[in-house]
């Protein structure tokens, strides 16, 4: 299972990076929409 992984991460490095991005912007959306009540 481990060299499976290895694997899947060696064939798809560059797209693990930019969901990697992406998923850290929807956190951060996120947390901005949940805190935006207290800016106002």
């Amino acid at each position: 299972m481990y060299s499976q992984i290895k694997a899947v991460v060696r064939r798809s490095q560059d797209t693990l990076v930019a969901d990697a991005m992406g998923a850290l912007a929807l956190m951060v959306i996120l947390l901005v929409g949940l805190h935006f009540p207290d800016f106002v």
